[in-house]
């Protein structure tokens, strides 16, 4: 990949960075309006040579989640790439339901390796496109919020979004 857009947006919870690449499929997105912090997410030998400001087609489904329609970033295409059990985490994220979190334990579970609880939280952390693999949808097994690459209290705030909607 040599090219890729970057399109900031203005959330209810700050700025959001959505970087998709040459088929418009998302790489990267988080709270953010620089630029260098999105790249950051990506491997070094997976970032793109050029970065342009533009429109996403995801841009729309960001819109539709916080005007209420939780489900909205559901279909958006993604690009990740990783290790099997990373590539399936991943695809396990998107099926966890809004305002259902599950815990690190039951994600791991839900992988088919219930003893994998690190391997699970790690997938999360790893992951790039955040929102659209909605990796705060997963808690600590005490139900409080743990990590999440773009801040706690985003995560709490998507969370109770979810919740409502």
């Amino acid at each position: 990949m040599t090219t890729a857009t970057l399109q900031i947006l203005d959330t209810a919870d700050g700025p959001f960075a959505i970087l998709s690449d040459e088929r418009d499929r998302v790489l990267v997105s988080g709270w953010t309006d620089d630029a260098e912090a999105v790249l950051a997410r990506l491997r070094p030998d997976r970032r793109p040579t050029e970065v342009v400001p533009g429109e996403t087609a995801a841009a729309e489904a960001v819109r539709a989640y916080y005007a209420g329609d939780v489900t909205a970033i559901d279909a958006v295409t993604v690009a990740q790439y990783g290790t099997a059990m990373q590539l399936a985490g991943w695809e396990a994220l998107r099926r966890v339901a809004p305002g259902a979190p599950l815990t690190y334990t039951g994600f791991a579970a839900a992988l088919g390796s219930p003893a994998a609880v690190r391997a699970a939280a790690s997938i999360c952390a790893r992951n790039a496109p955040a929102l659209f693999v909605p990796c705060h949808r997963v808690l600590r097994g005490d139900g409080t919020m743990g990590g999440f690459a773009w801040g706690v209290e985003i995560k709490r705030r998507l969370l109770a979004r979810e919740v409502a909607a």
